[in-house]
């Protein structure tokens, strides 16, 4: 029963995906990951303005926090992140940390779900996602247009080809 409810909830996003895409290509405005460079560096020091997993705040709640997501990560998929805030240039987006061997385990339905999941909830904080393994090789983007209400957003996925190659979505 729980297969056939994750069946039918991947089923149900990758069409709605599917929709808001087609509708991506229509509107030349739609939302584009960021292309700025990972980095790395921020998770030994930091500057207040941006928050990692070793942000601990005492006197106020973390925002954007992926301390849950992280910690109930059955497969201890989620290593890190760094969330930086929005400039005059660019949306705030989180950039994720994944452990490369768990993330290799993945299909590419788990791939995505997990992409959608923290995208849905860096969304709630206003923040885009893109997720890279350490060798900073950007993995996939949940990008939304947060202009738009309700945002539309988009997510792009690395995928292997039939060949076993990398190749992106």
């Amino acid at each position: 029963m729980r297969s056939l409810s994750l069946f039918l909830g991947i089923s149900i996003t990758t069409f709605i995906c599917l929709a808001a895409k087609t509708s991506l290509a229509e509107n030349k405005s739609g939302p584009i990951a960021s292309e700025a460079p990972l980095q790395l560096e921020l998770l030994s020091q930091a500057p207040d303005s941006v928050i990692t997993a070793n942000t601990v705040y005492q006197d106020k709640m973390t925002v954007p926090s992926f301390w849950w997501a992280k910690e109930n990560s059955e497969n201890k998929l989620l290593d890190n992140w760094i969330a930086y805030p929005s400039s005059t240039t660019e949306p705030a987006r989180v950039d994720l940390l994944v452990n490369q061997q768990i993330w290799g385990l993945l299909d590419y339905f788990e791939r995505y779900n997990f992409v959608n999941q923290m995208g849905n909830l860096a969304r709630s904080y206003g923040y885009n996602v893109r997720v890279f393994n350490y060798q900073q090789e950007r993995l996939a983007t949940y990008t939304c247009n947060f202009v738009n209400s309700p945002a539309l957003c988009n997510i792009e996925m690395k995928a292997k080809n039939s060949m076993g190659l990398d190749s992106s979505l």
